[in-house]
C-alpha cells in the first residue's frame, strides 16, 4: 500500500518463490481440452482469477532480472518450480499474452509503483499492467468462476489506489515524452510487435477430415473469395501457398472470427507456422509408399498430425520419440483421434536413446528432426510456444532481440549431438533438419559439423546435401539452393531447412521392384497395372479399411524419389527418369531395325541369365533390368517380333500398354 512495503508479498508467496528455470516450467492440461479448439474474443473487462495467477508465474520465469548496480526492485527468492493449469486454449492463450505484455512494460510499471510507493511482487505487477490497459476502470467480475483470495485483494489495493497509480503513469510518459506508452517500447520491439500484427496466418488442410474441394466450398459459403498472393488480400480472402499444395493463408486481422468456425474447431482446418508445414512436406516427398519415418521430438503435436495427414494413401508408420509417461500417451491419443490420425506410434525413448539398429525401425527411411531453438524467427511467439510446446524463454529473447552466447552454445552443441545420431541409422536414407532460428550457429553451422563428422562410419553411403522437394501439386519452382532459408519479414516467420541424403551407390544393383516402384512414384506407369504380391494385395485392403474420408477429391499425391537431386561429382548416380530418357533415344536410333526373340524359354537362373540376355547388350541397366524380369516371371515365351519404332519405347510384355515417347498413351 502506498507509503510502506505493505504485506502484499506474503499475499502470493506460491508465486514469488517459484523458479525461473524455464525449461522446468511445464503445462497441464484438464481433460477435454482438445474436444473444440475454440478461442473467445479477448476484451478489456479483465479476466478470470485463475488467468491472473497463471500470467503472474509466467511473468516470473521471464522477467528480465537487472544487474545490481541497476536493481531498485526485487521480487523474491525463486526456489520452487511452478505447475500451470490451463483449462483451455483461450486460457493459455491470454495467459501468455498477459505475461508478455507485462515484461515488454515492466521498467514503466516499476517505475510507477516506486513513484506510488508500492511494493511489488510478481502478481500486482501482472494487475497493475491489465487495469492500465483498462484505464483504470474496475474489472467485470464473472459469476461462474471461482474466486483467488490474493487476487481479489490486490485488485482491491489497486482498485482503491487507482488515482495516484493514473498520475504516476501520467509523470512517466511527460518524462518520456510519450503520448501513450507504446512509444516508450524501443523501436527494435515495437517493428517487431508491427510485423507480428501484419503477419498472414498460415493453416493447413487436415485431410482426414475434409478434402481440398470441400474446403473451398465451404469458405465461400462463409464469403471467403480465393485470391492470387498475400498482397491481394482485402478482408475476407484467402491464398493457396506456393510451396506447400495444402497450405492456405488468412489476413491476420480475421483471427478471432475464424477460429470459431467449425473448419477449425472440428480440427478441418489447423493453425500452425508454415516452417512445420515445409518440412513435413520436405520428409513425404522422400518417402515411398511402405517406408516408414521417425519424428525425434514429440513437443510439436500438430506437425505430427500433419505428417500422418500426408501419408494417407500410404502405408507408412509415423514414429514419435520421447512420450514419457501413461498420461502424456493418452492426451496424444485423444488428440490424434480428434484429427483422425491413425497411423502414429508412440516410443517412450527420447531420440538419443534409441539406438539404430533397434527392431521396431527398421523400415523407417526418413528421421524428421526438429530441434529445440532459439527461435528468434517466428513471427508470432505465443503460437509457436503452444502450438510446438517451446520454451516460455523465447518471449524474453524476443523482447531483448537477442539470445545470450551461453544458451545459443548449448542449444547448438544439443542439435549436433541429435543431428549426429540421426546420422547413425544405417536403413535410414534421408535426414530432414529445420528450425526457426536466425543464427548460423543453429543452422548452417551445425550441419557442416555434422557431415564433417564421418559419423555415419565407412560401411554406408556418407550423407550429402540435396536442395529440398516441397509437393509436385504445389506452385513453386524446383529450388537449385542447397538450403532453404526464409527470412523474418510482414509476410512470413523465420525458417531454416537443409535436407541431408545418402549418397548413391554406383555399383547398387537396382532390383526390378525397386525399378517399378520407383517409377509407379515418378508417374511412369500411368495406367499400366503391375502384378502385385499376395503381401501386397493384403496390405493394400487393410489400408483401405482405415480410409474413412468420404468424397475426398484429392489424387494421391505423386512423391519425389530419394535420389531426385545428383550431385555433378558423382557421375554414376542415374534417376529413374534419367534412365528412361536414355531407353527413348536409344530406341529412336533403331529406325527400321528389329531384334526376334525365337527360342522356347524355361526358367532362367541368375548365372544363366546374362547368356540368355547377350543380345540386349546394347541396352541400358534400366532396360536389362526390364527384360529380366520379363524372363524371369514367365516359364515358356511363344515366338514373338517386337519392333522397336523410332517414337516409341517397347517394355515387356508383363506391364504393356507402351508409352509413346510424348509421353501419351494409344
Amino acid at each position: 500500500v502506498p507509503g510502506s512495503k505493505s504485506n502484499l508479498v506474503s499475499l502470493h508467496e506460491d508465486v514469488t518463490n517459484d523458479t525461473s528455470d524455464l525449461s522446468e516450467m511445464k503445462i497441464s492440461y484438464e481433460k477435454g481440452s482438445v474436444e473444440k479448439g475454440t478461442m473467445t474474443v479477448i476484451g478489456k473487462n479483465g479476466y478470470h482469477d485463475s488467468i491472473y495467477i497463471n500470467a503472474a508465474k509466467i511473468f516470473q520465469c521471464i522477467h528480465i532480472e537487472k544487474r545490481k548496480d541497476r536493481l531498485m526492485v526485487r521480487y523474491g527468492d525463486d526456489s520452487v518450480s511452478p505447475m500451470l493449469t490451463l483449462k483451455d486454449e483461450y486460457s493459455q492463450h491470454v495467459s501468455y499474452e498477459l505475461a508478455f505484455n507485462t515484461l515488454k512494460y515492466q521498467d514503466l510499471l516499476e517505475e510507477i509503483l516506486l513513484d506510488s510507493r508500492v511494493y511489488p511482487c510478481h502478481l500486482l505487477v501482472v494487475m497493475l499492467y491489465d487495469l492500465q490497459d483498462r484505464k483504470f476502470q474496475a474489472r467485470k467480475i464473472f459469476d461462474e468462476e471461482e474466486p483467488v483470495a490474493e487476487v481479489r485483494k490486490i485488485e482491491h489495493y489497486l482498485f482503491r489506489f487507482r488515482t495516484k497509480l493514473a498520475a504516476a503513469l501520467a509523470r512517466c510518459r511527460i518524462k518520456h515524452g510519450a503520448l501513450s506508452i507504446e512509444y516508450i517500447l524501443p523501436e527494435t520491439v515495437r517493428k517487431q510487435e508491427q510485423r507480428a500484427s501484419a503477419l498472414p496466418l498460415c493453416v493447413w488442410i487436415n485431410t482426414f477430415k475434409i478434402s481440398l474441394q470441400d474446403v473451398f466450398r465451404d469458405l465461400k459459403k462463409e464469403g471467403f473469395t480465393r485470391v492470387e498472393s498475400v498482397s491481394d488480400f482485402n478482408r475476407y480472402t484467402y491464398c493457396m501457398d506456393q510451396h506447400c499444395h495444402d497450405v492456405l493463408f488468412f489476413p491476420s486481422s480475421l483471427k478471432e472470427e475464424l477460429l470459431n468456425l467449425d473448419l477449425f474447431t472440428d480440427f478441418k482446418l489447423v493453425l500452425q507456422d508454415k516452417s512445420r508445414s515445409l518440412a513435413v512436406h520436405s520428409a513425404q516427398a522422400l518417402l515411398t509408399t511402405d517406408d516408414d519415418i521417425i519424428v525425434a521430438h514429440v513437443g510439436s503435436h500438430l506437425t505430427i498430425a500433419h505428417m500422418s495427414a500426408l501419408t494417407i494413401h500410404s502405408m507408412s508408420k509415423i514414429f514419435v520419440c520421447g512420450v514419457k509417461s501413461s498420461a502424456k500417451a493418452a492426451e496424444l491419443r485423444n488428440l490424434f483421434s480428434h484429427m483422425g490420425c491413425k497411423n502414429i506410434q508412440l516410443l517412450q525413448e527420447d531420440f538419443t536413446e534409441i539406438g539404430p539398429t533397434d527392431p521396431r525401425l527398421q523400415k523407417a527411411k526418413v528421421i524428421l528432426l526438429l530441434p529445440q531453438c532459439s527461435g528468434l524467427g517466428v513471427g508470432n511467439p505465443i503460437d509457436f510456444i503452444l502450438n510446438e510446446h517451446g520454451d516460455a524463454g523465447l518471449l524474453r529473447d524476443l523482447f531483448q532481440g537477442s539470445v545470450s552466447e551461453d544458451k545459443l552454445r548449448i542449444l547448438a552443441e544439443r542439435q549436433l549431438n541429435e543431428l549426429m545420431h540421426a546420422m547413425k541409422f544405417n536403413k535410414v536414407q534421408a535426414i530432414v533438419y529445420c528450425t526457426c532460428s536466425v543464427y548460423r550457429e543453429e543452422n548452417e553451422l551445425v550441419v557442416k559439423k555434422a557431415l564433417e563428422s564421418g559419423v555415419e562410419g565407412n560401411k554406408v553411403q556418407p550423407y550429402r546435401l540435396i536442395p529440398p522437394v516441397f509437393s509436385t501439386c504445389s506452385n513453386s519452382k524446383a529450388s537449385t539452393e542447397i538450403f532453404f532459408k526464409m527470412e523474418p519479414s510482414e509476410i512470413s516467420s523465420g525458417c531454416f531447412l537443409a535436407i541431408l541424403a545418402r549418397e548413391k551407390d554406383s555399383s547398387e544393383n537396382v532390383s526390378v521392384k525397386d525399378i517399378l516402384a520407383h517409377a509407379a512414384v515418378k508417374g511412369l506407369l500411368d495406367g499400366i497395372v503391375v502384378e502385385k504380391s499376395k503381401e501386397e494385395r493384403k496390405k493394400q485392403k487393410v489400408m483401405q479399411r482405415r480410409r474413412n474420408i468420404t468424397g475426398s477429391g484429392i489424387e494421391p499425391k505423386i512423391a519425389e524419389v530419394l535420389h531426385h537431386h545428383t550431385v555433378p561429382s558423382i557421375k554414376a548416380e542415374v534417376s529413374v527418369s534419367k534412365a528412361v530418357s536414355n531407353i527413348q533415344q536409344k530406341n529412336m536410333k533403331q529406325t527400321n531395325s528389329y531384334v526376334q526373340r525365337k527360342k522356347s524359354i524355361d526358367p532362367v537362373s541368375d548365372t544363366a541369365l546374362p547368356r540368355v540376355l547377350k543380345h540386349t547388350s546394347h541396352l541400358s541397366p534400366m532396360g536389362k533390368a526390364y527384360e529380366r524380369q520379363t524372363l524371369a516371371r514367365k516359364a515358356h515365351v511363344e515366338r514373338k517380333r517386337v519392333v522397336l519404332k523410332p517414337v516409341e519405347i517397347v517394355l515387356p510384355p508383363v506391364i504393356t500398354p507402351y508409352v509413346s515417347a510424348q509421353g501419351n498413351k494409344p
